[in-house]
This record gives C-alpha cells, sequence and structure tokens, in this order.
C-alpha cells in the first residue's frame, strides 16, 4: 500500500497552486467532537486520532492527491483533474471508513469526519478561493449535521447580514483578521462548541 506524505499548510498550498490542470477538486476535512477527546481523554488521545486520521488519508488516497494538515484537526486533499462529483463518492467511502466501527480501534466511535469540497471550474478560479469556498461547504457540512460531505454551494441570495448584526459581523471580520483564520471557520468553531454544549439534548 502506498502512502502519501501529510505536508504543512504552506507547503500545501504552495504545492497545489504549482499544479498544471484545468480541472481540481479540493476537500477540507474537520474532525467532529475532536475537542471533547483531548479534553476528556487527554492530548495523547487526541494525536493517536490524528494518526489515524492520516494513515486513513494517505493510504486512501490516488496517488497524485496531494494532503495537508491546515492545522489542529482540520486537513486538505487535492484531487487533480478530478471533479466535484468523483471527489464527493471518494471522500464519502474514506468518511464511511474512518467513521465506521471498524476503521481504528484506536479511535472512538463518537469520533466523526465533516468534509467540505469545492473544484474549479466551476466554484473558484484561483486556489485561494478553491479553498475558501471548501471551507465554507464544510462549515454547511457542520451546521447541517455533522458526519457528512458536502459540495460547495453558492447562495447569492443569501447574506450574512439576514443573521447577524452588523455589529457582530465586524467583531468577527476583525477577529478572522487577528487570528489569520477564515470567518467561515471561526463560525465553524463557535458551532462545534454550541453542539458540544447541548450535546445531551440531541
Amino acid at each position: 500500500m502506498h502512502y502519501l506524505p501529510i505536508l504543512n499548510r504552506a507547503n500545501f498550498e504552495t504545492t497545489v497552486s504549482q499544479l498544471e490542470t484545468n480541472q481540481l477538486a479540493l476537500a477540507q476535512l474537520d474532525l467532529d467532537s475532536f475537542k471533547e477527546v483531548n479534553d476528556t481523554l487527554g492530548h495523547e488521545a487526541g494525536d493517536t486520532v490524528l494518526r489515524s486520521l492520516e494513515r486513513t488519508l494517505s493510504g486512501s488516497l490516488p496517488n497524485d492527491a496531494i494532503v495537508g494538515r491546515l492545522g489542529g484537526d482540520e486537513y486538505a486533499v487535492a484531487l487533480p483533474d478530478t471533479t466535484a462529483e468523483s471527489a464527493l463518492i471518494l471522500l464519502e467511502e474514506i468518511r464511511q471508513h474512518f467513521s465506521g466501527r471498524n476503521a481504528s480501534p484506536e479511535v472512538p466511535r463518537k469520533i466523526q469526519l465533516s468534509v467540505g469540497i469545492a473544484a474549479k471550474p466551476p466554484h473558484a478560479k484561483s486556489v485561494t478561493e478553491l479553498m475558501r469556498c471548501a471551507d465554507e461547504a464544510l462549515y454547511r457540512a457542520k451546521r447541517e449535521g455533522r458526519s457528512r460531505v458536502s459540495i460547495y454551494v453558492e447562495d447569492k441570495m443569501t447574506l450574512k447580514s439576514n443573521f447577524y448584526p452588523k455589529a457582530q459581523l465586524e467583531r468577527l471580520s476583525k477577529l478572522s483578521s487577528a487570528t489569520g483564520r477564515t470567518e467561515a471557520s471561526l463560525l465553524r468553531e463557535a458551532l462545534e462548541s454550541l453542539l458540544n454544549t447541548y450535546r445531551d439534548e440531541l
């Protein structure tokens, strides 16, 4: 079995930006309830989960795939010459394998995987736009219940200002600039915290 290297964020973005391909699918992956594992079982258990995910990714993807760890429990996968629909089929198989009962004896069953996918074309023209779209698709996967794969859907009719007061949006924008993280990533973290707080109600 071949194993792909896991690049850091900078090397991942550089490698993907240098690809010469007219079709590219990009997926962003995030572990559900990972913070709960760290908090209740310790960071050693969390590291075990991350290693299991990395083995699953590097051993299940095509040889030309590029895998990167964006930070924490967030990963990204670039698939050259792949449509969003083909990427969805592949990542759904990986999600089910990782999240399934027999994925790894080291991984608690409650650990699931959420994935967001975007492609160029049609969703973006640059790698930066592609990552933003994949991040928004990942946020939607989290918002709609987690443990699923979502493809980016452009929604020009619904504005964030329909849901959040202007003052909150301004503070969110400042926080995004200060932390170097996308607004979608910050909102996803807040949603994850909210769901964990009320997990007994779900």
